[in-house]
């Protein structure tokens, strides 16, 4: 079993080192270049990243002083959100980035033949005259210079009359030449701009291929998307949770219980980033729906009562003409169950361990969380259920939505639970829906109805996307009312 457990460890880390070496090969290595700045900056940040993930979630167990915990869960929970979207984005990148290698291809193709006619039109235009005509313009000093020098050569030595009258004609025309001085100016100036026009061409940057461009426009792109959807998920997180208000009609209850209202909170997650100030307004919305009872159904924190009693001390001011009621989830099994079951009592809430309570019109049952089976306190439906009377309404505090079938076995009318979020992160409703009959809302299992709420607030990173935190008032109705 022991080494069942390691190899499924070392199989997970493997899976998680690979995924961030794919993100640092398509983030990092595609986009900068060896040994520059920017490659160690990415470098840097994509080797902390998983680091801080992995204190953040082992740092508690682990024995870490609650601080630094809370330190480390901020970046290291963050990241993993980002983690996720970052990777999605890249995946789309991967389909998108053939086709923009190929439409890149096709542009530049397309450019290069267009320059080449350019070209090509320009070439025919200069040699489209007749072999020795002359431009239309007459000829440049340029042109009859060298006609002359050749006319001149082609009549051989001249006479001595003809060398002192070319002495004489010479004389005023040493007379117009430039002074050497001013030619040597001349000459210097010119080898200057020929200078400057070849540093400017050497300093002009090389242009970058189309292969680096398209990396790095994909990494820009699922950067920017992973980005804002973190943020706007962890805004609506922080923000507090919305109230949502649904009716469930039930057969058998009795028209003096028609209209009660039961407010519904799930999966607080009171801990090292969701403190005092969420708990504050967790508390003052429950509070302004004015419910008759208030049903928190597990998962309210994560942690010690000893680290969490600050951030818990608002729940005693919850207010409800019938009270508020707690039931166990599974990650109160993971920060001291036992502690927190005497702790919440004192605080206000009735605690229902297997246990229930009558009330006008019907009958509350609640059930431990199957997580708590590891200490002999799993749930007992024969307990809580067993011995009431079959004629009345039962509704049935549960966490998990996986504890319908006892429930419907044992007659309940409707089952109210959380713990998946509603997948918290897109796409993690897929996911949650392997594990759970029901992911959000209401559904009918045979005579009994299941609502499983998305929850108040988020386990580990801070952030929800496509499943907005929420906490419901269920207003029960009776059939015939």
């Amino acid at each position: 079993m022991i080494v069942v457990a390691v190899l499924v460890g070392v199989g997970v880390l493997a899976v998680f080192a690979g995924l961030h070496w794919y993100l640092w090969r398509r983030m990092v290595r595609d986009t900068t270049a060896p040994r520059t700045v920017a490659r160690r900056i990415g470098t840097a940040v994509l080797a902390a990243g998983p680091l801080l993930l992995i204190g953040a979630s082992v740092g508690e167990s682990a024995g870490l002083p609650f601080p630094l915990v809370r330190a480390v869960a901020w970046p290291g929970y963050l990241w993993g959100a980002l983690l996720v979207y970052l990777l999605l984005a890249l995946l789309v990148g991967e389909a998108l980035r053939p086709l923009l290698l190929r439409w890149f291809a096709r542009e530049s193709a397309e450019d290069t033949t267009a320059s080449t006619q350019r070209d090509e039109s320009a070439y025919a235009a200069n040699t489209s005259t007749a072999p020795g005509a002359e431009p239309a313009d007459g000829p440049t000093e340029s042109a009859a210079t060298p006609a002359t020098s050749h006319a001149a050569s082609a009549k051989g030595a001249s006479t001595p009359t003809d060398r002192g009258r070319t002495s004489a004609s010479a004389a005023p025309a040493q007379q117009t030449r430039e002074p050497a001085d001013a030619a040597s100016a001349r000459k210097q100036a010119g080898t200057a701009v020929d200078t400057e026009a070849t540093q400017a061409v050497t300093a002009t940057p090389k242009p970058i291929s189309r292969r680096i461009f398209v990396s790095r426009a994909v990494a820009g792109t699922a950067a920017l998307t992973a980005a804002s959807t973190v943020g706007v998920g962890a805004y609506g997180v922080l923000n507090g949770p919305q109230v949502k208000r649904l009716t469930v009609p039930l057969a058998r209850l009795p028209r003096s219980a028609h209209g009660f209202r039961i407010a519904v909170v799930s999966d607080v997650h009171l801990g090292p980033i969701l403190g005092r100030g969420f708990a504050e307004r967790v508390v003052r919305t429950i509070n302004d729906t004015q419910p008759d009872l208030i049903a928190v159904v597990g998962d309210l924190v994560d942690g010690s009562v000893e680290d969490l009693r600050p951030a818990v001390e608002p729940l005693a001011r919850l207010r409800a003409r019938h009270g508020a009621y707690f039931v166990t989830g599974n990650h109160e099994y993971f920060s001291g169950a036992e502690e927190w079951i005497e702790h919440v009592q004192d605080l206000g809430l009735h605690l229902l361990a297997n246990d229930r309570t009558e009330l006008p019109g019907f009958d509350l049952a609640g059930v431990n969380d199957v997580q708590g089976e590891r200490i002999g306190q799993g749930p007992d439906f024969d307990k809580a259920l067993g011995d009431r009377d079959p004629a009345r309404t039962a509704v049935l505090l549960a966490h998990q939505p996986i504890q319908i079938h006892d429930a419907v076995a044992h007659g309940v009318d409707l089952q109210l639970s959380g713990h998946t979020h509603g997948g918290q992160l897109w796409p993690g409703n897929f996911l949650a829906a392997l594990a759970n009959p029901t992911v959000a809302g209401l559904e009918r299992y045979g005579d009994t109805q299941l609502y499983v709420t998305r929850g108040a607030g988020a386990w580990g990173p801070p952030v929800r996307v496509g499943a907005p935190s929420e906490i419901t008032v269920v207003e029960l109705a009776a059939a015939h009312a």
